[in-house]
């Protein structure tokens, strides 16, 4: 702690090898950023500027990419400028901010993804409902809520954060982990630990909940119409199973390890803290783009009119 200006400062020491390979890690992360960023863009730019595609599935889908472009920014910036840098620290305010912008995105994630699949279920389950069910306002009000309430969540874990006393300052992680800096405080924090609990429940046990809830409804309506039916509603649905499957195994992996202390090798402890913010932010928009039949074929007209222009 330097104490002429009240600062705190933590150093992170979750790199592994970081001397040796260096420039390594930091071509491969600058990579996956750029092509994260690059994806995720391609996708929205498809939906914004295609007004057939105005429609709440496709709002929905835009809004889980925005998502993953504001998780991914919380993070990448910092890690390349430490994987060039000397010294990797990061002060306590710096931490608190990003800490909150990656837990407030894996909210959010969780929360967009049950109003996909609330937006399913009215689709496949109640069809002749669907226009007054999920109207366009009622579709900026979900957003709206997807945003706020983990916004609120994690801005209620900052300020708790910011009550402990801090005695340690190493953090074994690349970036800020909430649970991992609560355990370099030296006082009482049953509190704090008992509202991550609460958070963790309405976070992610309750839209997940939610979710296994709905596809269960949508299986059952599926069985009982025709083959064809069938064929297309799963086939329109499969693209946000994997995500969902995909995002809570991670997010699972990142709760266990960084709450219990568990005797894992620091090479897999730094892959699992940063799988949310690289497998689905990168595989997302590859799933939609490919599996959403409307979205690939706007992307392949795109593409088709570049190669028509660079030849004629």
């Amino acid at each position: 702690m330097d104490y002429s200006i009240n600062v705190t400062y933590f150093s992170l020491e979750g790199h592994v090898e970081l001397e040796k390979y260096r420039y390594v890690y930091f071509i491969t992360t600058l990579t996956v950023y750029l092509l994260i960023i690059s994806c995720n863009c391609v996708v929205i730019y498809v939906i914004c500027t295609n007004k057939c595609l105005h429609e709440p599935m496709y709002i929905f889908i835009a809004a889980l990419l925005c998502n993953a472009l504001f998780g991914t920014a919380a993070l990448y910036p910092k890690l390349l400028i430490d994987l060039l840098s000397e010294r990797q620290i990061i002060s306590f305010e710096a931490c608190s901010f990003q800490f909150f912008s990656i837990y407030t995105y894996c909210a959010s994630e969780f929360t967009l993804l049950s109003a996909m699949a609330y937006d399913r279920y009215v689709s496949i389950c109640k069809p002749l409902h669907y226009a007054t069910f999920v109207k366009m306002s009622t579709v900026k009000k979900i957003l709206f809520c997807c945003w706020f309430f983990p916004s609120c969540e994690m801005g209620i874990s900052v300020i708790l954060t910011y009550q402990i006393k801090i005695c340690k300052f190493r953090l074994d992680r690349i970036y800020c982990n909430n649970n991992v800096v609560m355990k370099l405080s030296c006082g009482d924090i049953s509190v704090r630990n008992a509202y991550g609990v609460f958070v963790i429940i309405i976070a992610i046990f309750a839209p997940f909940i939610f979710i296994v809830f709905s596809y269960m409804r949508i299986l059952a309506v599926c069985f009982k119409n025709s083959k064809q039916f069938r064929s297309k509603a799963l086939r329109t649905c499969l693209p946000h199973i994997v995500t969902c499957i995909s995002f809570t195994v991670t997010s699972c992996f990142d709760v266990i390890s960084s709450r219990l202390d568990l005797d894992i090798p620091q090479i897999i402890v730094m892959i699992i803290s940063v799988e949310n913010l690289i497998v689905p932010p990168l595989v997302n928009p590859i799933i939609y783009g490919l599996k959403v039949q409307e979205i690939f074929n706007r992307i392949k007209r795109i593409i088709w009119k570049r190669k028509t222009q660079i030849y004629f």
